[in-house]
């Protein structure tokens, strides 16, 4: 039990045994019973309402605010969606209105209207049942509504007045009617009149005029009752009685109300939702952050204005968003064009996400297709199978070992034991039989060359390796199939473990998206600065790696970064496509950036397209897309190198010349015409 509780329980049985005591000696003192009795019960109550500090608070509440690196506001965390105006930003017509209505003599009392009390209680008693709460205690009420209770009881009502009372204590008439009007609930997700009025009428408080404003109050005293988008015909009579208690309180002429009162209710609705900004994923994942961070530190994310400065460039995720939009509308199309009748609609999935390498900071975040239709995190909260993304891991650990890119193995039928069954890894094209180096076998994402290398190091090695590099929550199955990425993982930590790659081996974290968090005055509550950086790879062993990824941009199953978006910058990659077509990844590494994208259905036996769903045409296109964009503002610059040397492109055999072929066809027809 609460320690408070129990003590005001015990002080109150400790009187109301004195009051026993009185009675008995003083009969005649009786009569003083009850009024003492009720003010001891007033007495008790008042430990159990809120505090001068927190009405105090209420009203000053501030929601954090989260930056991009260059200060664009990325989101705002409210606890409501509502925005705070002055009361000199609230047209003359809603104050007049709500006084005249709500509580007339709203300047003549502090917080109790005795006189309106009395007669609602008189006339409960005849069966009437009249509300006589003030402007200051349904203030009370709205504000602190777990506290003072909802049940209608005399208890309530006792803990509406005295925090009414401390209400006018604290505040002027002036801050009581602003905070009022800027915490009352007008349905549709609108709170205060400034959201009420852009929802009803499309425009701000301050311009709302007579009728305007006079809907708007009407609606305080039933809003769904007098809801004027379902209830029009009653939100208009319940507006001319407002109009009429505005005469009758001199806050409105009677011709001029009479005139107002014939017209038609016109609104101008529409429902306001809290913009998405330019990363709501990442919005959402740091909101859950923030959350367990300000519980720690004892602050309010809602309340106390805490601002939050991210690593976002606001440049490459609107590049991110255009990307990612681009490709899953083209490819929407397609599975809708293939959709029977009768079937279901699928809809297509996307996880996007990018990082400078050299200091773990996410550049971009995009978490599903579309936020308003899927706010599943695509990049942090869903694990698929990576597919061939997690091969590199594979050679990786064969670098690490001591093995070279020019090492070869038969590319021929594999069979390897798990346990008591077999695994028989397939590629989709005929096995060659003849020798390929491990360069190639990256190269061309061979099956067959993979798993030998993976029954050479052992699952043991490779799982290790790809947990040092980043693949660090994800449970790996430290079994042979490994090898082509059977164990689910995140789309962030694969894009984590490809940036210690292109770091040089060394692991600087997990992805960071923080650096500081300023209180609401700019004074720095905390700094996130860069750890110390971890060897997970020899750095020689990994620029080895870095050289044999090159061959998939260069001539293997990534070639399209070269032929088709025309990038000529030091990049290296792996494609990567699971069963069936379930998944499709790409990643992507620059010294610089590091970008990688997954695509396919939330359900994953649903499956992509033999023509689109590998990932080099489904994943790929988004990667290609945002790095064109991002070597193109200068994000990542094309002129810096891995700290590898290139490997120089073989010079092709010269070709028949097609002008010689055709003269030389011409001079056998003549010769052959002479003789």
């Amino acid at each position: 039990m609460n320690p408070a509780l129990s003590r005001a329980q015990a002080w109150a049985a400790a009187q109301l045994r004195r009051l026993r005591d009185l009675v008995r000696r003083h009969p005649v003192r009786a009569i003083l019973v009850p009024p003492a009795a009720f003010v001891l019960y007033v007495l008790v109550l008042i430990p159990f309402t809120p505090s001068i500090a927190d009405l105090r608070k209420a009203r000053t509440e501030e929601p954090s605010t989260v930056l991009a690196a260059d200060g664009t506001v990325l989101a705002e965390f409210k606890r409501i969606n509502r925005e705070w105006v002055p009361l000199s930003r609230i047209s003359k017509p809603v104050i007049d209105a709500l006084i005249a209505t709500e509580d007339h003599r709203f300047y003549q009392h502090h917080g109790i209207d005795l006189r309106r009390t009395g007669a609602a209680v008189l006339n409960t008693l005849r069966g009437k049942r009249e509300g006589g709460s003030t402007i200051t205690q349904q203030l009370a009420r709205n504000m602190y509504p777990e506290e003072i209770g909802r049940s209608v009881s005399v208890t309530r009502k006792v803990k509406e007045a005295i925090t009414a009372l401390k209400i006018e204590a604290v505040y002027s008439k002036d801050e009581i009617l602003e905070t009022y009007l800027n915490t009352v609930p007008f349905l549709y997700n609108a709170f205060g009149i400034e959201m009420a009025a852009r929802t009803y009428f499309d425009k701000s408080a301050q311009k709302l005029d007579v009728l305007e404003s006079a809907t708007l109050i009407g609606m305080l005293k039933g809003t769904s009752y007098y809801n004027p988008v379902q209830n029009p015909q009653r939100a208009r009579e319940r507006r001319n009685t407002v109009l009429a208690q505005m005469v009758k309180h001199g806050k409105l002429e009677g011709k001029r109300a009479e005139l107002l009162a014939a017209r038609p209710l016109r609104l101008d609705f529409e429902r306001q939702t809290e913009p998405l900004g330019i990363a709501p994923h990442l919005a959402q994942h740091l909101r859950k952050w923030l959350i367990a961070w300000a519980d720690r530190q004892d602050y309010d994310i809602y309340a106390d204005g805490l601002v939050v400065r991210t690593t976002i460039d606001t440049r490459l995720q609107k590049a991110a968003n255009a990307a990612v939009g681009r490709q899953m509308r083209q490819l929407q199309d397609i599975v809708d064009r293939g959709r029977k009748r009768g079937e279901e609609r699928q809809l297509l999935q996307a996880g996007f996400l990018a990082m400078d390498p050299r200091s773990a900071e996410v550049k971009a975040w995009v978490g599903s297709a579309d936020f308003a239709t899927a706010q599943f995190d695509h990049v942090n909260q869903a694990r698929r199978q990576p597919g061939s993304t997690f091969k590199p891991f594979v050679y990786g650990a064969a670098f690490v070992q001591g093995m070279s890119p020019e090492d070869a193995f038969i590319d021929e039928p594999v069979s390897i034991r798990e346990g008591r069954e077999v695994w028989s890894p397939r590629d989709s094209s005929p096995p060659t039989m003849q020798p390929m180096t491990l360069r190639d076998g990256l190269a061309q994402s061979r099956n067959s060359i993979t798993a030998q290398v993976m029954q050479r190091v052992g699952p043991q090695a490779v799982a290790e390796l790809a947990r040092q590099l980043g693949v660090r929550e994800s449970k790996l199955e430290e079994v042979p199939s490994l090898a082509l990425g059977t164990s689910p993982v995140t789309l962030r930590e694969m894009v984590s473990a490809y940036g210690t790659i292109a770091n040089n081996g060394r692991y600087l974290g997990e992805p960071r998206l923080v650096t500081r968090v300023d209180d609401r005055n700019g004074r720095t509550l905390a700094v996130f600065t860069r750890p110390a950086p971890v060897e997970a790879m020899p750095r020689p062993r990994a620029l080895q790696l870095v050289n044999v990824m090159r061959g998939v941009i260069d001539e293997g199953t990534g070639a399209a970064i070269r032929t088709r978006y025309g990038i000529e910058a030091d990049v290296a990659g792996k494609t990567g496509t699971t069963q069936e077509n379930s998944d499709g990844w790409f990643i992507m590494i620059h010294p610089q950036l590091v970008a990688g994208a997954w695509v396919g259905f939330d359900d994953s036996s649903v499956t992509m397209g033999d023509s689109w769903g590998q990932g080099a045409r489904s994943a790929l296109p988004i990667v290609g897309d945002f790095f064109t964009q991002a070597l193109r503002v200068r994000a990542a610059d094309p002129r810096v190198e891995f700290d590898i040397p290139r490997p120089r492109p073989q010079a092709a055999e010269p070709g028949p010349d097609p002008v010689q072929e055709i003269v030389n066809d011409l001079l056998g027809r003549l010769i052959r015409m002479i003789q």
